[in-house]
């Protein structure tokens, strides 16, 4: 059994489609998806449908990414939020116009039933964005950080990679789990494109929501499969980009 890592999607459903097939996804693998469902491209109520229909057939951990709240909060309590909508969730509301009630319903139950994280049987913690205690996921004092939490990554990018994990310099958070799984900040930002390793913590995000591709990685081999660009995929839309 394979464990797949998928990064952030933004409603890139045929993006989904592609790295599901060009990964050879089958019933024995066991599905990690990091959060960022929707928000950017157009079929993010499609893509959620999907979504529900895939947990029936094939193994599937679902991760909360903080567009994912955003939505959730939007389709629960119907209130306005100007800096969602101006970060992708524009195009969410637009897509959900079609959208009959008892979907919506549907959607809402699927996207309170999100995990905030998710940690294996090899100490491999899988988590939208990060945390900030440095006793681990369990004891984070602030739960939401960890679908919104940026410094994790910022830390381990700014390591210096001589340190090593032993020394008493080394950042305690990274040393808790013996891989954590990310999305939530592009590698693109660092002028990269496919996944990339940073100390303890592999950043899947390899910016789907903007110009670059959507990536399904297996943890174990760290081989990676990737969609077309987003744009190719979705050519009379914008996504992300402004």
């Amino acid at each position: 059994m394979r464990t797949l890592v998928i990064g952030d999607i933004h409603g890139g459903l045929r993006a989904v489609r592609q790295v599901l097939e060009r990964a050879g996804v089958t019933t024995d693998d066991k599905l990690i998806f990091l959060g960022d469902y929707v928000d950017g491209w157009s079929e993010s109520p499609q893509l959620i449908d999907f979504l529900i229909g895939l947990k029936e057939t094939h193994k599937c951990i679902f991760i909360r990414g903080n567009h994912d709240d955003l939505l959730c909060n939007w389709l629960g309590e119907s209130r306005d939020n100007l800096m969602w909508y101006n970060h992708g969730g524009e195009s969410t509301v637009n897509a959900y116009k079609s959208v009959d009630q008892l979907t919506k319903s549907q959607h809402v139950l699927f996207l309170k039933s999100l995990k905030d994280h998710y940690i294996d049987h090899h100490n491999r913690l899988f988590v939208h964005a990060g945390f900030t205690n440095m006793h681990g996921v369990h004891l984070e004092h602030f739960p939401r950080l960890q679908f919104w939490d940026r410094t994790l990554w910022e830390m381990a990018v700014a390591l210096d990679p001589s340190i090593d994990k032993s020394d008493l310099r080394y950042p305690k958070r990274l040393a808790i789990y013996n891989e954590i799984y990310i999305g939530h900040t592009p590698v693109t930002k660092i002028g990269e494109t496919t996944p990339v390793n940073k100390a303890t913590v592999w950043n899947v995000d390899t910016g789907a929501a903007f110009t670059g591709r959507l990536t399904i990685m297996d943890a174990d081999s760290k081989e990676y499969w990737q969609s077309d660009p987003l744009p190719q995929l979705y050519p009379d839309e914008n996504g992300r980009n402004m």
